[in-house]
């Protein structure tokens, strides 16, 4: 078994409204010093699989044809064994 967690990020390019507003909000409680900030999605899973390039292809194969949309997005991850 692995467990697999997924960071999925918009693109530097990709304007981030989220962001924003999380900016502002975070500066209007006086957290002036925070410069830049990008929201985020995290997934975390296990994988019933045999070895770990195995768990990192079906990862993969999960991130582009579902978890992603790779136009606007990006993503990264790590696995472990269990």
């Amino acid at each position: 078994m692995y467990k697999a967690k997924i960071d999925v990020t918009l693109k530097k390019s990709v304007f981030d409204p989220q962001g924003e507003t999380v900016l502002h909000a975070l500066h209007s409680m006086d957290f002036k010093k925070v410069k830049t900030m990008r929201v985020g999605r995290y997934f975390e899973l296990t994988l019933d699989v045999p070895d770990e390039a195995a768990a990192q292809k079906q990862i993969a194969a999960m991130c582009d044809r579902l978890l992603v949309n790779p136009v606007i997005e990006e993503y990264s991850f790590s696995t472990e064994q269990l």
